[in-house]
């Protein structure tokens, strides 16, 4: 196959050469990542400045590398626009260093990296390693190895899958769907040695539905392997058949 991968935490980080390495055997890969650290940058696009990009090369391997000093989504959509000789047969981001979970998944450069493969209809997995102190990725890359193998181009295009590991061995495998997160005490409001007030952006999770074994949240918090299959259509469709019943009848 061949695979785009990409990521949030840059192109130098552990968890993308794991992946890379995990994979580059049977497949061809691509890599298009951020130049340094991109992190909870969401969707964002560079619009107003153009993208610098350095090639990057992989010794004793085939892959085929990029840092881009843009967002994960601008790195995703450079590679499938204009880097790569041909469209790929996935997009893969990760493998991540720390938890994307629940409404996270907004926030998440990671993911949307794999949002704009989904967007390109093409099928799409995020990865994550939900710890920010233990960093063996060996479990992360062996899964998404079997999971390329065992479902690869079946995978369906409008979808991408959210994984998240536990930092230890898992015990298991659950398929789940996202959890509710929210953040309490999220603003650390502090004052500058010129007496200026400034914010900085802090917070702890507070996970409104923690205890539903059906949650990716629970999942990892017990030591499963928590796989999401996520779309991205927020149409609410009961509130829209109500209002074409009601709204529609006004006339302008």
């Amino acid at each position: 196959m061949k695979i785009l991968i990409s990521n949030d935490d840059g192109i130098q980080a552990e968890g993308i050469n794991e992946l890379r390495k995990s994979l580059q055997e049977q497949n061809e890969i691509f890599v298009v990542a951020p130049d340094r650290e991109r992190s909870a940058t969401g969707h964002k696009i560079t619009l107003y400045r153009p993208l610098r990009v350095k090639e990057w090369h992989y010794p004793e391997s085939s892959a085929v590398g990029w840092a881009v000093d843009g967002t994960p989504a601008d790195c995703v959509k450079l590679g499938l626009e204009a880097l790569l000789p041909s469209p790929p047969d996935l997009v893969i981001a990760g493998i991540n260093f720390g938890p994307n979970l629940g409404t996270d998944v907004l926030y998440s450069g990671t993911v949307s990296a794999a949002v704009e493969g989904l967007i390109n209809d093409i099928p799409s997995i995020a990865i994550s390693l939900a710890s920010h102190e233990y960093s063996n990725f060996t479990h992360s890359s062996k899964l998404i190895r079997e999971i390329v193998n065992m479902l690869g181009k079946d995978l369906p295009s409008r979808t991408l899958l959210n994984i998240n590991m536990p930092p230890r061995r898992p015990k298991g495998i659950k398929v789940t769907r996202l959890g509710n997160r929210r953040y309490v005490n999220i603003f650390d409001k502090r004052t500058d040695p010129r007496g200026r007030v400034y914010f900085w952006l802090a917070g702890e999770p507070f996970d409104l539905d923690e205890d539903d074994p059906e949650t990716d949240i629970w999942a990892v918090r017990e030591g499963y392997i928590s796989i999401s299959p996520i779309h991205f259509d927020f149409t609410d469709y009961k509130l829209m058949g109500q209002l074409k019943k009601d709204i529609e009848k006004l006339l302008y």
